[in-house]
Parts: C-alpha cells; structure tokens; sequence
C-alpha cells in the first residue's frame, strides 16, 4: 500500500494479537515490513501467530502479558525497550466484554472489563508515548466499536458500552493534548460493527447472537483500515473510522 513504505523496519506493539482481529492486524503488519510484538494472554496462541508471520516472511515476537496487571503491562513496555529501543506504533486492540442487564451484572466482570478495555489501554497510551517523543513517525491506533457510539435496547451490553464510550473520551483528549504540543503522533479510533471473530460467543458465555443475515466483516476488514491510517502522508490523520456491515443497522 502507497506510503505504507516507510514505516518498514519499525516496531509496532499490537494487544491481543493472538487471535481475531488483532491476529489479522499483527500478520499485516508484519507483511509490510514492520517488526511486530504479539501481545496477549494466550501464550499457545501468540506461539502459533509468531510461527504463521514467520513462515510468511515477516518478524513476529510474542510476549506474553496480562492486561489485567498493571506490572505485567509495565513489564511488557521495559521488556520491548530492552530489546528494541521502544514502540513506533502501537495498535490497543485487546478489549473484553460479559453481556448482562445492570440489574444482574457482576461487579468481578464489570471490574475486568474497566481493567482491560480502558485502564490498560490508557496505560498502554502513556507508556507508548514515552517512546514516541521526538520521533518523526509515531502512530497509535485504539480499536474500539460501534457500542462507543451507541447502546443498543435490550442486549445486555450496556456496561461494555460504558468501556466504550471511554475510549472514545480518552481518544478524542489524548488527541487534544497533542495537539497542543505540536506533536507528529498520529492518533487514531477504527470503531467496528459486527466482525466474525468468536469475541461474542466469549462475552455471551459461549451463546454467540443468532447468524445475521448479512455478511458479517472479517478481521482483514479492520488491518486494511489500520494500513490506510498508516499510510496516509504525515499531515495526513485518520481520526475517526465507523466500519460494518452492509445490513447492519444498529
């Protein structure tokens, strides 16, 4: 992809790569020349990605962390600078959602989801950023949803919503502050409807909603977005992309 070029040779941090869209996100990446940190939980999985960009020519290197510690995220960012100097780019992909009305939700969920899709993310940011200051190209990139724009009545989603709407808040403030301080850091939000990953079966316990009738989006949907907001040129910032399906209407 045009201008996509120059970001080859650089190190880009990718959260919950082990799988779905930060999966398909991390493969691109490393497609196009870029050293890529696997980060996420699942350490066989991370494995298997690691292996996949390897036997396609690309630099993958999975690092085991828990969003949920705060050390452990702290650690992940210490272990990369030793090892390469910092992050140039870093895709907060990892999110975590449990459907259930407020009237039956569980406090022990409602703290993980807070802990994962909006503490670590900003975290994440702020650790980022340190290694960003001074650099000509830079970019971070949150993936969020189409929940962070709307609720949609009677699906038990609200508080994941909440997580959301957070990141949408914290995006668009982060993006205030560089502003002011001149900085080249792109900053940017690809907020997706329906994908075909298994994250709904997880956030409803294994109960995945009823096949649509439309053609759900496919992860690749998503990296492409993320290599057009990359490759876009320097003055260029993609701030603010609502992706689904055709068909879908919430």
């Amino acid at each position: 992809m045009e201008g996509i070029e120059r970001w080859k040779g650089k190190l880009a941090l990718v959260t919950g790569a082990s799988s779905g869209i930060g999966k398909a996100i991390a493969q691109d990446l490393a497609a196009a020349g870029l050293t890529v940190v696997l980060a996420a939980r699942d350490a066989q999985r991370l494995a298997q990605v690691e292996a996949d960009i390897a036997a396609a020519g690309g630099i993958g290197v999975a690092l085991q962390v828990d969003l949920r510690q705060l050390p452990s995220v702290h650690a992940l960012f210490d272990a990369v600078r030793k090892r390469w100097g910092g992050v140039d780019v870093l895709v907060n992909n990892a999110g975590i959602g449990f459907n259930a009305t407020q009237a039956a939700g569980k406090e022990a969920e409602w703290r993980e989801m807070l802990e994962v899709n909006v503490l670590a993310l900003s975290v994440c940011c702020q650790e980022a950023l340190k290694d960003m200051a001074g650099k000509q190209d830079a970019a971070i990139i949150n993936i969020s949803s189409l929940a962070g724009h709307r609720v949609v009545a009677n699906r038990g989603s609200d508080f994941y919503a909440a997580t959301k709407f957070g990141v949408r808040a914290l995006t668009d403030g982060l993006r205030f502050e560089l502003a002011g301080k001149k900085s080249p850091v792109k900053l940017g939000m690809i907020s997706p409807g329906v994908v075909a990953t298994d994250f709904d079966a997880r956030a409803k316990r294994g109960q995945a909603r009823a096949k649509p009738e439309y053609e759900p989006l496919k992860p690749e949907d998503i990296s492409n977005v993320v290599l057009y907001m990359l490759g876009t040129p320097r003055h260029v910032q993609i701030h603010d992309v609502l992706i689904r399906p055709v068909g879908q209407q919430h």
